[in-house]
């Protein structure tokens, strides 16, 4: 006969989890998130958005009958690569501003919006204004 001793583990019954074990959890197990293209283009939109003198086109059909529109998100692409997003950004601003310091903050602005939320880095930056917008002071001077 044949007799267990207390020794030994009991292998039918699973050991419960403890709270020590779930985190200790490795890196391994856990899931990945992964981040479409057209959500890191809409945050790039509208971080664009935030910053000032930028707007968009807006309503049209294929640009005829387009108008500017400081209240809405300009349009934005992006391309990922692996985690490198490259982003195109198509907007217009007010005029006159200092061109140059403008585009410079404004990719400032996004890429370190885009980065912060998405956790990707930002390889380009990629500004088209297809406008810009003269204030009122300017056109009475132009006339």
């Amino acid at each position: 006969m044949t007799m267990a001793t207390a020794t030994q583990p009991n292998l039918t019954q699973p050991r419960r989890p403890t709270k020590e074990d779930s985190s200790i959890e490795s890196i391994e197990q856990r899931g990945v998130t992964t981040i479409p293209a057209g959500v890191v283009a809409q945050i790039a939109a509208q971080a664009a958005y935030e910053t000032a003198n930028v707007g968009s086109n807006a309503g049209g059909v294929l640009g005829i009958g387009t108008r500017r529109n400081f209240d809405s998100r300009p349009e934005a692409r992006c391309e990922l690569y692996g985690q490198v997003a490259v982003l195109h950004l198509n907007l217009g601003l007010v005029f006159p501003t200092a061109l140059v310091a403008t585009v410079e903050q404004l990719r400032a602005h996004v890429r370190s919006r885009v980065e912060r939320l998405t956790g990707m880095s930002v390889g380009k930056i990629s500004i088209e204004i297809s406008w810009l917008n003269p204030s009122n002071h300017v056109r009475k001077s132009l006339r």
